[in-house]
C-alpha cells in the first residue's frame, strides 16, 4: 500500500509521541521483544495483529502471541495500567473474549466475525453477531 511507510522505525516514536496529546499504540505486534520495545519506548500500549493475515501471511494470531506477550511485560516491570494490550485477531466466540482478558489483555477487536456478519445480514447481521457473543 502507498500509505504504509516503510522507513517507519523505532527513532520516530519520540516524533509522533511530541504530534499529539492523544495516547499512542502500536499496531501489528507479533513477538514479547517488540511490545518491550513499546513498552520502553514509552508507548501507552500495544496492539497484538497479524493485520488479518493479509501484511503476515502464516503468523500467528494475537490471541496465541498475548501469553508471552503479557509475562514478557510483567518481567520488564510494566503493569496494567501504565501499558495496555490489546488483541486484534483470533477471536471467533465469547470464550476467546474471556481468554484474552484472563490471561491479560485490555480489549480485543472483532474483526471477521463482523465483516461476515455485515456482508451476510447487513445491520440485523451485526446485532446478532454482538449478542451470539454476549451469550457464550
Amino acid at each position: 500500500s502507498s500509505y504504509i511507510d516503510p522507513g517507519l522505525c523505532w527513532d520516530d516514536v519520540p516524533w509522533l509521541k511530541s504530534i499529539t496529546k492523544m495516547k499512542v499504540l502500536l499496531k501489528g505486534v507479533q513477538c514479547a521483544e517488540d511490545a518491550v520495545m513499546a513498552y520502553k519506548a514509552g508507548l501507552a500500549g500495544c496492539v497484538l495483529s497479524n493485520h488479518g493475515g493479509r501484511q503476515l501471511d502464516t503468523c500467528r494470531s494475537g490471541i496465541e502471541v498475548l501469553p508471552e506477550v503479557m509475562e514478557a511485560l510483567r518481567e520488564a516491570g510494566a503493569t496494567k495500567e501504565e501499558f495496555c494490550v490489546f488483541v486484534d485477531g483470533g477471536i471467533r466466540r465469547g470464550a476467546d473474549i474471556f481468554k484474552a482478558v484472563a490471561l491479560g489483555a485490555a480489549g480485543i477487536g472483532v474483526g471477521r466475525p463482523v465483516l461476515y456478519s455485515l456482508a451476510s445480514y447487513g445491520e440485523k447481521g451485526i446485532i446478532r453477531m454482538v449478542h451470539m457473543l454476549q451469550d457464550e
